[in-house]
């Protein structure tokens, strides 16, 4: 059963990576800002890739031009624009309104991969979406306040939540139209996706002209250390993760899956000592009954 549904449990494992992460990438963006963080954090990533392919003996496979234009893209999509505006949300609306924000994209990778990839879905895959992102969002919305601290409402980050909905759907579509009937290895796609969207934030940072004060924060050797552990995690693992279940999953079912993140954020809350209602539980059985819908497939 692992190997026959292995795109779908890698999007589950990925999401709860990134439930765990979203704590502490609150914390290093009270220090950093967004586009700052991404870049280094990605960059990190970078060098654990490639330290893994080399070990592996996979640095340099036969990929097609046209694969490595979509991967490109995907990065500089998902990566460079999707993680950014997430971060720039993130400390704006704190992690439950981003999360719920972040919950339209898998509904959009789903309509994007079936106008752009005639992806057809079953009736009974849309259903276990829609059943899944509803108790997402129910138990996102649900919390009358942020795990760490109030947010007053941002329409900036609002839109930036919305520009990072987008970008992730945009790349997953991308990634998918690389990696479903190719050869390619996913932390292969992986190497690619965050080289080209290190890339394009690095042209962004000079066009924006940042300077060295805005890497300040990396001088502390607690902050420094910190940032490697969630770069290993978040962005080195999950993303391989999540590049494993576009692979083997359907665009809109993997990404429905990657945003179940919010439910694995409910066992931390009450490991940290905060309470969770009946109507939260509820969400997460809503959630898990589509979750098991999409496994019927």
């Amino acid at each position: 059963m692992l190997i026959t549904f292995r795109g779908e449990f890698a999007a589950l494992a990925a999401a709860m990576i990134w439930a765990i992460a979203s704590y502490i990438y609150i914390f290093l963006g009270k220090q950093i800002s967004a586009s700052t963080l991404n870049f280094a954090k990605s960059g990190i990533a970078i060098l654990l890739t490639l330290v893994t392919l080399l070990s592996l003996g996979e640095l340099f496979p036969t990929v097609s031009w046209e694969t490595m234009a979509l991967l490109s893209l995907s990065g500089v999509l998902g990566i460079g624009m999707g993680d950014t505006a997430f971060f720039a949300s993130l400390s704006r609306l704190g992690s439950r309104r981003a999360l719920l924000l972040e919950s339209l994209s898998p509904p959009l990778t789903a309509l994007s991969a079936l106008v752009w990839l005639q992806e057809q879905l079953s009736p009974l895959a849309y259903l276990g979406i829609a059943l899944t992102i509803t108790g997402v969002a129910w138990v996102v919305v649900e919390r009358t306040t942020d795990m760490i601290q109030p947010y007053p409402h941002s329409w900036a980050g609002t839109g930036f939540g919305l520009l990072a909905a987008l970008g992730q759907a945009c790349g997953a579509v991308t990634s998918r139209a690389a990696l479903a009937n190719t050869a390619v290895n996913p932390l292969w796609s992986t190497f690619i996706r965050l080289t080209a969207g290190v890339f394009a934030l690095g042209l962004w940072m000079l066009v924006r002209q940042r300077s060295q004060l805005d890497f300040r924060a990396l001088r502390s050797p607690r902050f420094l250390l910190t940032l490697v552990g969630a770069s290993f995690a978040s962005t080195f693992l999950a993303i391989w993760l999540q590049q494993t279940a576009l692979k083997y999953a359907a665009a809109g079912i993997a990404q429905a899956l990657s945003a179940t993140s919010p439910l694995f954020v409910i066992p931390i809350a009450l490991f940290l000592g905060e309470s969770v209602s009946l109507r939260a539980v509820l969400g997460v059985f809503i959630a898990l009954s589509g979750i098991w819908l999409l496994f019927q497939q």
